[in-house]
């Protein structure tokens, strides 16, 4: 299984280098964890939303809705699915306390990329979960002179004790084990691309990144 980070693929470059790695590696499932910004993909692929996303497409996938530019794409939004023999979890957007306790159907313009408690308790009801992806990181995982962790994402970690946890938003790549969890910030999508292999009963998860040269941003 394919595992990407940040990809911002409405910048040009970005969108070559995500492509290529699609035909690159082939893969019969993506995940991905947010800010994907282009949602016509050449393999089926489940993932969070991010900060920085088309909302009006966002929005129409968390309706049920099947929107033209969207193709093979799948949102998890405090929703699970079985990907490759895996039940995978997805908290979708950003964390912003003034919204935080607003009802969702209240959320405006580009206050859409945010989720809400509504989404935090949905997703935090969800069953036997062996991989949660957020783009929120959870605390304790990354550290710029201050803790970035959202405690709404420590919550779902508690409740939901996933094997393994992971993060986008940070484009950095660190790994942490919290609360008897793996937790994993990716790489963004242009620097790195992940493998996801194994059984949750026979011999765990193993996550493993792959550095590339594809894409315009390797010649750099």
């Amino acid at each position: 299984m394919l595992v990407l980070g940040d990809a911002h693929a409405s910048e040009p470059d970005r969108r070559e280098t995500l492509l290529e790695l699609y035909r690159a590696v082939d893969p019969a499932a993506v995940l991905q964890l947010g800010d994907l910004e282009y949602y016509d993909l050449p393999a089926p692929t489940w993932f969070v939303a991010g900060n920085n996303e088309d909302l009006d497409v966002i929005e129409a996938l968390r309706a049920g809705e099947e929107p033209p530019e969207a193709d093979g794409v799948h949102l998890l939004a405090s929703t699970v699915a079985s990907v490759g023999g895996l039940r995978v979890a997805g908290l979708s957007g950003n964390y912003a306390p003034t919204k935080y306790d607003c009802p969702r159907d209240e959320l405006e313009a580009d206050r859409r990329r945010h989720f809400t408690r509504e989404d935090v308790e949905r997703a935090a009801e969800l069953d036997d979960v062996d991989v949660l992806l957020t783009h929120e990181a959870p605390t304790g995982l990354l550290s710029y002179g201050y803790d970035p962790g959202c405690e709404h994402v420590d919550t779902l970690l508690e409740a939901l004790s996933p094997s393994l946890c992971l993060v986008g938003h940070h484009e950095r790549h660190r790994e942490a084990e919290i609360d008897g969890v793996n937790v994993v910030s990716l790489a963004p999508a242009w620097e790195r691309y992940y493998t996801l292999e194994g059984d949750v009963d026979e011999g765990g998860l193993r996550l493993e990144g792959h550095d590339h040269t594809f894409g315009p941003d390797a010649s750099d």
